[in-house]
């Protein structure tokens, strides 16, 4: 699976148009704060070191205009901002609170879709990494929470806003959430298996067909499937599963492996 291109560069959200004085969603004190020179000083300050690069130095210059000026249309696009800035900054469970503070306070905002975009890159992790070989250690959980956040916020953009400037990059990030999980799910299936518990593999096993028919991993959950169902003395079962797999992936090389009878006694070779 390749990765998905890397976060595209921030691109900085006009406040120009919220400033005419006919906007429509704008108090007429809002607007007059708007004016005040020094909540403007304050955001491009804060704005350039976003651009540098100065993320930590960027929060602190968005949350003090954030507590002198909590109003207004700078306020509303310096935490969106500053949801970007704690994300770049790796302070991932802030940039989350930060973009859900915006989703609920300004759930009709024109940028509204940025919110969710930061708050799933926030939950976005490339490295899914495989099991431990520590002996004992149970990892069926790792990963798993922010990986499924990250695709639930990218699947709700995407369905929200179709036409967001970030639903193609979000569609490309849940296919790779999605394949990461169901390979994550066969290690665990594997690991359960090579232990000896082929009742929990079949399951896990199982659990990747119906939750990620699409993913490549697929192939391998009906392998370890059959396999388990052997192992358990459940033919028919394994034989149904091996006919699942030959259809869907008729040139598989696990093919002739889950062929091949299963014993008990075989568990020990499989293990060793």
């Amino acid at each position: 699976m390749v990765m998905c291109k890397s976060v595209p560069r921030f691109a900085t959200l006009l406040v120009g148009a919220a400033l005419i004085a006919g906007c429509s969603w704008f108090g007429g004190g809002e607007k007059e704060r708007d004016k005040d020179p020094g909540v403007s000083k304050m955001y491009q300050d804060a704005k350039e070191d976003l651009e540098a690069g100065n993320f930590e130095k960027a929060v602190k210059g968005y949350e003090a205009l954030e507590a002198r000026y909590p109003y207004g249309a700078y306020a509303q696009q310096a935490e969106l901002e500053m949801a970007y800035a704690q994300y770049k900054d790796g302070e991932a469970a802030n940039a989350i609170a930060t973009a859900d503070r915006f989703i609920k306070a300004h759930p009709n905002h024109i940028n509204v879709d940025y919110a969710f975009y930061v708050k799933g890159l926030a939950n976005f992790k490339d490295d899914f990494g495989y099991f431990s070989t520590i002996s004992g250690q149970d990892l069926s959980e790792r990963d798993q929470k922010a990986a499924r956040d990250a695709f639930d916020t990218f699947k709700e953009l995407i369905t929200r806003y179709p036409l967001s400037r970030y639903a193609e990059d979000s569609g490309k990030r849940m296919v790779y959430l999605q394949n990461n999980m169901a390979n994550h799910e066969v290690r665990v299936a594997d690991y359960y298996y090579r232990r000896g518990a082929w009742l929990a593999s079949a399951n896990r096993a199982q659990m990747v067909v119906k939750d990620y028919p699409r993913a490549p991993a697929t192939e391998k959950a009906l392998y370890v499937m059959v396999r388990s169902y052997q192992k358990l003395g459940l033919d028919e079962l394994a034989n149904d599963t091996l006919q699942v797999l030959q259809k869907n992936f008729p040139n598989s090389a696990l093919l002739a492996d889950a062929r091949a009878p299963s014993r008990w006694w075989e568990f020990w070779h499989d293990l060793f």
